[in-house]
This record gives structure tokens, sequence and C-alpha cells, in this order.
């Protein structure tokens, strides 16, 4: 029976040959993901010495299909991982080992954005006058102003404030702000004490910068014309649709447009690059047209295909050349080179040769919500419009007969493609967000076309006249678009029930829903629905998954525990604040209960007094210590101890202690409370021992 049904799948395997090559991103995404998922470096031979001896194994075996598949999908992996680990060293900057300042800070500012308490920069050619040694010095910093200084791109300051190492994650597994800030070479972040001074100085430190800091100047500049021409929240959605600066963006407004379903139109991402694309190739291919002789004699496709590719580049460096938008210029580009070569524009194939350059070339990409829900999204949709061609075009056909059919023809078009890229999307949104936006489809429905027939277009125009002192009158049009959507959006989101909140899909989950959607979306015979197993798999761990009882912040400042209705009770409402919103996301929650300054909980699990609090749980007596006062007698009748304090060594009665020096060492700590069992789990744990991770200690 075995071996029938291993026979079928063989048969079935080798009846797509045709499909296998839409694999190779998936195996070189995989080698990736391995490398992140390591818990050590590992040496730096390893990747490439796989990649060749399996890939020469495959050169000697390929006509034995049994033994060539597995030995080019095992190079491919290895592919991957040496591609990660190799970006990873190529990439390497110093970073501040351990707090600095206050103290003098000194650099040219290459990125400025608005930020609630101020101007934010990134330095360069950093110096810091207080360490011991130049080789501990970032090569880059993002420091926050303070309110009331003006600081342009290209200016080289000195502020008086402090600076940290990048901020590890505030919960095992939970998001790595410090891998991230390795691959965009940032090396510490922190804050003014006082103004800054700043002089207009020549960029130093080779053409590279120069031309970084000249681009960044331009789009500043782009930035703030955007804002003076159309003032208020118009002008600042503007400004993020030109250039893809969303700083001015008002917090409401992000929340509206995020509960809405909206928030995608925000970042410059495939949509808005793929509608520069569209116009500049439609509105060139219109205009070559009206030359009878052109149309006639020159293939003026090609010619207008060509133009959108140079539009779109001259949008990329605008945009600030984020991963994000590298990854939209690729598929563009890749679309328009299809036109050119007389190729079929839109194919799986195409979206598969897309994600193989972006790994090769960023393949940190891989873990951001933004790579992974626009694949998801083009996936789920080039996969439906494959298979339904046939049945597409005769309802097109159909329609077009009816009076108005083409309208109908239209709105039926965007409903089934925001439908089915809200699902792929949303699928992946569990994860990184944990909330569903209920009316994401109506919403989508009234402000995609708007952004698409109107908005879009008239940037444009507003971007192609600036240079002349004309942007005004189109970037008025194009406000009142904005002003559309945005009203779209703050109606949705102020309908009942708008947003659900729901525990993070833990990453197992997105793993099984990301290899059933592929499964679901890269094969063409019925095998393919075994994908929905996989989904639906992933889909049932998020109920599963085992929550934390208690967690601990890495400063001690900050815990939360669990009470019996399932929700998380934090300590303290204004220390940590970040790590506290992150936690109670995590869990489905908006906000949570604070721990009663004396007396009990409702359920009766935790019990408090001035100086600390008792937890019991499934046998367990857990002390959280506020004051070292507190030691003595929950030394004698705790089982686990957590101090927020250093905990003297004659402390000897409960079976676990964390105090303030294990929470300093191992960062931020996870506990599960079972009966008769306790499981710890910390960030230096999980983080493991990497290029990125601080250099405090290990588990």
């Amino acid at each position: 029976m075995l071996t029938a049904h291993l026979r079928r799948a063989g048969e079935l395997f080798a009846s797509e040959r045709d499909r296998w090559p839409l694999w190779i991103p998936v195996f070189i995404g995989a080698g990736v993901t391995i490398y992140f998922a390591l818990p050590v470096e590992p040496p730096v031979w390893l990747g490439g010495a796989l990649a060749a001896s399996t890939l020469a194994g495959f050169g000697v075996l390929r006509r034995r299909t049994q033994w060539a598949v597995p030995l080019l999908g095992a190079s491919l992996l290895a592919a991957g991982l040496a591609v990660a680990q190799t970006r990873a060293h190529l990439v390497a900057q110093p970073v501040l080992e351990r707090d600095y300042g206050p103290a003098t800070i000194a650099g040219h500012v290459i990125k400025v954005e608005s930020h609630a308490r101020g101007q934010r920069v990134i330095l360069e050619g950093v110096m810091l006058r207080e360490l011991a040694s130049n080789r501990e010095t970032p090569g880059r910093v993002r420091v926050v102003l303070r309110r009331g200084d003006q600081i342009a791109v290209g200016d080289r300051i000195e502020v008086f404030g402090r600076l940290s190492p990048p901020r590890p994650p505030v919960a095992p597994g939970a998001y790595d702000f410090s891998r991230r800030a390795w691959f965009e070479g940032l090396g510490a972040t922190g804050f003014a004490l006082g103004f800054a001074q700043r002089n207009r100085a020549v960029p130093t430190g080779g053409y590279d910068r120069t031309i970084r800091i000249a681009l960044a100047a331009l789009r500043q500049s782009v930035s703030e014309r955007v804002r003076a021409a159309l003032p208020g929240e118009s002008g600042a959605i503007a400004a993020a649709l030109i250039t893809g600066d969303r700083s001015a963006i008002s917090e409401p407004t992000l929340v509206a447009m995020r509960n809405s379903g909206l928030a995608h139109l925000l970042a410059i991402s495939g949509l808005h690059l793929g509608l520069v694309a569209a116009i500049l190739f439609f509105g060139a291919r219109s205009i070559l047209a009206f030359s009878e002789y052109l149309t006639l004699h020159h293939p003026i496709k090609k010619w207008a295909a060509a133009l959108a590719i140079a539009g779109s580049f001259a949008y990329l460096l605008l945009a600030g050349m984020t991963i994000p938008t590298q990854r939209a210029f690729v598929m563009t580009v890749l679309v328009m080179l299809a036109i050119v070569f007389d190729r079929e524009a839109i194919s799986m194939r195409l979206v598969a040769w897309a994600a193989v350059v972006i790994l090769l070339t960023t393949p940190e990409s891989l873990l951001t919500a933004s790579f992974q829900m626009s694949f998801a999204a083009v996936v789920a949709l080039v996969a439906f419009y494959e298979s339904r061609r046939v049945r597409i075009r005769e309802l097109a056909a159909t329609a077009r007969a009816l009076t108005g059919g083409r309208i109908l023809l239209y709105i039926g078009g965007v409903a089934a493609t925001t439908l089915i890229a809200s699902i792929a999307t949303g699928l992946i949104g569990l994860h990184h967000f944990g909330r569903i936006a209920v009316y994401g489809l109506p919403a989508n429905l009234l402000a995609v076309p708007m952004t698409a027939l109107w908005v879009m277009p008239w940037a444009v125009v507003a971007a192609i006249l600036m240079p002349l002192g004309l942007e005004s009158w189109p970037l008025w049009a194009m406000g009142w678009g904005i002003d559309a959507v945005l009203a779209v959006a703050r109606t949705v989101a102020s309908w009942p029930g708008a947003v659900r909140l729901v525990p993070a899909m833990s990453g197992i989950g997105l793993g099984l829903v990301a290899a059933g959607g592929l499964w679901l979306g890269l094969w063409r015979k019925p095998w393919r629905y075994a994908g929905i197993l996989g989904i639906l798999g992933g889909l049932a761990t998020v109920p599963l998954t085992a929550r934390p009882d208690i967690l601990v912040a890495d400063s001690g400042r900050l815990m939360a525990v669990r009470l019996a209705d399932g929700t998380l009770s934090l300590s303290d409402g204004r220390r940590e604040r970040y790590a506290a919103r992150l936690w109670l996301e995590s869990n489905g929650q908006e906000e949570g209960p604070l721990w009663p300054r004396s007396g009990a909980t409702s359920d009766g699990r935790l019990m408090c007094d001035p100086l600390g609090c008792i937890y019991r749980v499934d046998g367990h007596r857990v002390a959280l210590v506020r004051d070292g006062r507190a030691l003595d007698d929950d030394c004698r009748i705790a089982t686990i101890l957590i101090s927020a304090v250093p905990v003297r060594r004659g402390c000897s009665g409960p079976r676990l202690i964390i105090d303030r020096f294990d929470m300093w060492r191992h960062g931020a700590h996870a506990l599960w409370l079972d009966t008769g069992e306790v499981r710890v789990r910390t960030v230096n744990g999980s983080q493991g021992q990497r290029p990125w991770t601080p250099r405090r200690g290990y588990d």
C-alpha cells in the first residue's frame, strides 16, 4: 500500500516537471531560514562547502532523477545558508557594547525623520570621544533630537546625549530589532539631552556617502515641498506616497488606516511602484501612438516599457531604496523586461525569479513582514488567475456584452483581487500583528480604485512638474483623493468590531501556513489541495500554542502574569511601554489590567503589597519582588523567586531564582508553569550566539 502511494506521488511529481523551477526560491529561502534559526554562528566555510559538494553530486547523478532532485534541493538549501551568512558578514559594522554617555555625539546627518519628541536623525562618520578605542565606535547611529532642533541632511552635528546598543527582543521569539539594526549597519540608538550644534560641512567618506547624502537631501526637500503645498494630514500621506517618508503621519491616522485594513497603502510597495510603472507605460504608449509613423515603424510598446523602467528607478531612488521598494522594483523591472522580450508579463515563473534575485541580494528580507505578505499576495493572485484563466475570459466576454458590463467587470475584478490578497496577507499577518481588519474588503474596494485611478496618477504628474515649480495644482488634486481615502479609513475603522485581536501565531504555525500556501499555489494538479491541510494546521497552532504564565523585562522594571481568564496583567503602566505593548499584542489584547498596589486580583492568583506580589498557579508559589525588603520573607515561602533587585546567596528556599543580574545577563525571561514543572526561556537563549546578539553572556 505504502509503495503504491509513493509510486503515485512520484508520478504526480514527474507530471509537473515544468513547475519544478518554481521551487528554486523556496529551497533557497529554506536555507536562509535555517541560517537565522541556528543557535550558534556556523563556520564560514560550511554553506559554501555543502553547496559545492551537493552540486557536484548532482552533476554526477543528474541522469538519475531519484538522486538528482534531492541533491539539487540540498544544494539550493546550502546556497541559501551560504548567501545569508555571507551577507551577515559583509554588512558587519561595530556595534556599541554598553551604554554611552551622557557625552558628545558627532556625525554627518544622512537621514532626517519626524518624531513625536522631535527630529530623528541617522548619523554616519560618527565620533564618540569618550570611547577608549575607535574600533568600538559604530559607523552609523540613530538619535532623537530635542524638540526645536531643525537639522537638514548633509549637516555635521554635535549633540550631548546618550546612546545604547540596539535593543534586543522584549521576549523570547519576539521581534528582533538588534538583528534588523545589524543588517542596516546601525550600531546604536539614543537621544539628545541638549540642542544640536550644526555646520554645513562637505561630507567625507568617499563618493558612496556623498551620493547617499545627496539623495537623502533630495528626498527631504521633496517631502518638505509636498507638505508645504499640501498641509495637514493629506500632505503627510502625499509625502509618504511620493518619497516613502511616513514620519509626519499622525498616530490616529495610522491607527485608522491599520484598523480599516488600508495600512498597506501607506508603504511604498509593489502596488505603488507597479502603478507608477503602469502609468508611465500606458501614458507613454498612448502619446507615441498619436504618431502613425512611429506606431507602424517602431516598437513603441517596448519604448514605453523602457521608459517605465527608467521612471521606476527614479521612484526607487526618491523613495530611499528601502528593501521593500527594492523588491517591488525588481518585480516591476522583470515585468517590463518580459514586455521588451515578448514574453508573458505576469507569470508564476516571473514571481519565482524575482524572489531568487531578492533572496540572493538581501536574504535578511525573508524574515520581514513586508517580504512575506507581498509575495503571499502575489503568489495567491497569480495562482488563482492562472488556474481560472479560461473561466475568467468567458466571464469577461459575457460581461462586455452587457450594458454597464465593463464597470461590473472592473468591480468584480477589484473585489476578487482584494479578497484573495487579503486572505493571503491576513494569514501572514496573524504571526506578525495578531489583528484582523474585519471590514478590510469593503474598505479596499473603495480605497484601492481611488488610489490607483486618482491619487497615484496625480502623484506622478506632481513629481514630473516639481523641477519646474508647478507641483501645487497636481498635489491639490492628489489631496482630494487622499481625503476620500482617509474618509473611508476613518469611517470603516469606527464601525463596531472593525478590528479583532487574536493571539499571535507561532513561528511553527507560520511555517505550516507558508508551506501549505506554496504547495497550493505552485502546483497545478489536484494534489495541490493538500496544501490546505498545512494552512489549517498552521491556524490550529493559534489556540493550541501555550502562552507564558510570567514575562519579565530585561530591566526588571516590568513584569506580567497570566490571570485565570487568559489575560496578561502588567506590573506597571508607565514603564517599558514598548515591551508592554508587544506583550499585550502577542496575547491578543489592546490593553491589560495592572497589578493591585495592595490586595488580590479577582481570581485570587495574584496578591500584592507595596514590596511585591505572590503569584499562585498549579501548585507554584512565585514571589515577584519589587523591593529588597521583601526578600527575607519571600526566600522562605516561595518556590520560585523573581526579583527586580539582586538576591544574596543565602536565599536557599526557592527552587528557581531569577534576579536583576540574571535579567542583565540573559535578557527578558518567559516562564511556563505546569503542575510540577517549570520551563524557562530567555532572549539570549532564543537568539543564540550570533553576530547581532549582545555580548553580555549566554544561556
